[in-house]
């Protein structure tokens, strides 16, 4: 396989056509190397459009879907980002390569390890991995300017809202399968949040993130 070719192929026949037109992350695509972050036994989905197993029931998310959500959480050099589900370390490298620095967690054992083991041999000396469940966020190292889901949830916790910066984004993708959507959440003020619907997808549950009760009294 031609690596950058199909690297690429899959920039601009998957992830441009999905509104993704910045070309700063695009550009960020074409440098970071998506496939050192691909376990070894499914390096030939690498830049393919679909999702990636990681083992433990958890996956990465398809290029465009990662591509999206990075691009909508619109990350500046001065900010602070959270990342709950650390996965293989791919996502946490884009986000620290536009970030000053990057907390990202992950509660399987194996991920979390895989994760540093990743971002170190790639050099990303900015983002840093800890083993632990991440629904209730980290309130003693936040407020955060971003904090990232990366897999569905079917309803934001109040403590991950609750730890947004003023200005601050929540990205994640939200919903019950066959309807999820991807969401963009903004806190205005200290009272006020803003949300918005940005793509329908659907994407594996995060781990840790169960589903909200059905029986209401």
């Amino acid at each position: 396989m031609n690596i950058e070719q199909a690297r690429f192929n899959m920039i601009e026949q998957q992830i441009r056509p999905w509104d993704v037109l910045d070309l700063n992350v695009l550009d960020l695509l074409a440098r970071v190397r998506r496939e050192d972050f691909v376990p070894p036994a499914y390096k030939a989905l690498a830049f393919v459009d679909a999702e990636v197993p990681l083992g433990h029931g958890q996956v990465m998310l398809a290029p465009k879907v990662e591509a999206r959500l990075l691009q909508e959480a619109q990350v500046q050099r001065h900010e602070r980002v959270l990342e709950v589900g650390a996965g293989s370390g791919f996502m946490a490298a884009l986000l620290a390569h536009r970030a000053q620095s990057v907390i990202t967690l992950e509660r399987v054992g194996a991920l979390a390890a895989m994760a540093t083991t990743n971002l170190r041999r790639g050099g990303v000396l900015n983002a840093s991995v800890r083993e632990m469940d991440g629904k209730a966020g980290l309130p003693g190292d936040g407020p955060f300017d971003v904090i990232m889901l990366s897999g569905s949830v079917a309803e934001v916790p109040q403590a991950l809202l609750d730890q947004l910066k003023v200005g601050g984004r929540l990205l994640t993708i939200v919903g019950q399968e066959p309807v999820m959507r991807g969401v963009r959440i903004t806190r205005l003020s200290a009272t006020a949040l803003q949300s918005q619907d940005l793509f329908d997808t659907v994407a594996p549950r995060l781990a840790g993130f169960g589903e909200p009760s059905r029986f209401h009294f």
